[in-house]
């Protein structure tokens, strides 16, 4: 469903060059479930405006649905859905409505417009507010609607831009069941964006981690965890000598990562559950006291700081080696909305 080689996209912010997304490599199968993660700046916006034909790429080659990006874009856009981080529907119109009129913009019959909201209005819960005006419905029930409006012509890919951004818990929860039902329903291949990495873990099949507008890491979020955190095993000993015959019996048995805080003891391997028991069992018979043991599996908060230097709930900031980039990311983002802009107001115009 998407294939891309050498993706890349510059931009001129105050006549310097900035390489927003610096030669991406993509491949995403059909009926996939993949979550594309990274800090702002990262580059995974301007990569999403390129593959939905916002942006026109610098250099590179991407297909999408088996359409040229550049050159066939609206075979391109009549095959996927995009749910942007903005609201799609009129405020001042109803929620049944809009859905009939994007159909009709895709080039539905009327009727089949209307049939096939009523199929979404019921699939996604919507069947109580549909036909109240837009400004009425609560932030989880736009984003519904939003939703329904990228799959009323029955997209073969959907981009999701961070859909669930500003939503309380129970209203995420119920989002992600939506889209994974969706998903899972239709066989709808689907491309999210989030800064939730919970999410990421739990929804997506594949996860792609960009940074600095490259692709840094692309596997199962099972495998990625396993491969870039691992367990963490702490154990608190009863006085400083001890916990540090902890850390070397911990290194001796299993050739771990150990790291020591005063009477405290992390140990970070693969397969804690495992290695736990026979780790006690030899600590006993040296002699050394543990009053305490605590096994945490990894998270992809572990994996995103380990890979980024930097937690994704940071935003922006940029590592200490990277300098001035921070600013021109920045720049980079804004020169994207703008050229964005440009571009959808050209399509309106056309």
């Amino acid at each position: 469903m998407i294939q891309t080689k050498g993706l890349t996209r510059h931009f001129t912010v105050k006549k310097e060059t900035v390489e927003a997304v610096r030669g991406i490599d993509l491949h995403v199968r059909r009926g996939e479930l993949v979550a594309l993660l990274g800090p702002n700046g990262a580059g995974k916006s301007t990569t999403l405006r390129m593959l939905t034909t916002l942006l026109p790429p610098t250099s590179g080659t991407a297909e999408v649905a088996g359409h040229d990006v550049v050159r066939e874009q609206a075979a391109v856009r009549h095959r996927i859905g995009y749910i942007g981080q903005g609201n799609g529907a009129g405020h001042t119109q109803r929620g049944r409505d809009e859905l009939v009129i994007q159909g009709r913009c895709y080039g539905m019959g009327r009727k089949a417009a209307r049939a096939r909201a009523d199929e979404l209005i019921s699939a996604l819960g919507l069947e109580t507010v549909a036909d109240r005006t837009v400004s009425t419905l609560s932030g989880g029930q736009r984003r519904r609607l939003d939703i329904a409006m990228g799959l009323i012509h029955a997209p073969d890919l959907l981009f999701l831009d961070e859909p669930s951004t500003g939503l309380d818990p129970q209203n995420r929860a119920n989002l992600q069941e939506q889209i994974l039902n969706l998903h899972t329903e239709y066989g709808t291949t689907v491309v999210l964006t989030t800064h939730y990495l919970d999410e990421a873990d739990s929804m997506a099949e594949r996860v792609i981690v960009v940074d600095h507008g490259r692709v840094i890491a692309d596997d199962s979020p099972t495998q990625l965890k396993r491969d870039h955190a691992g367990d963490r095993i702490t154990l608190t000993a009863g006085h400083t000598d001890d916990a540090r015959r902890v850390a070397d019996r911990a290194r001796r048995s299993a050739g771990a990562e150990v790291t020591q805080s005063g009477t405290s003891v992390e140990i970070r391997v693969l397969g804690a559950p495992q290695l736990l028991p026979g780790l006690l069992v030899d600590l006993a018979n040296d002699g050394v006291t543990v009053t305490g043991a605590e096994v945490a599996r990894p998270t992809m908060d572990d994996v995103f700081l380990n890979l980024t230097g930097r937690s994704l709930r940071e935003g922006g900031a940029e590592p200490a080696d990277a300098g001035a980039d921070g600013g021109a990311d920045g720049g980079a983002r804004a020169a994207a909305d703008a050229d964005g802009r440009t571009t959808q107001n050209q399509e309106i115009a056309a």
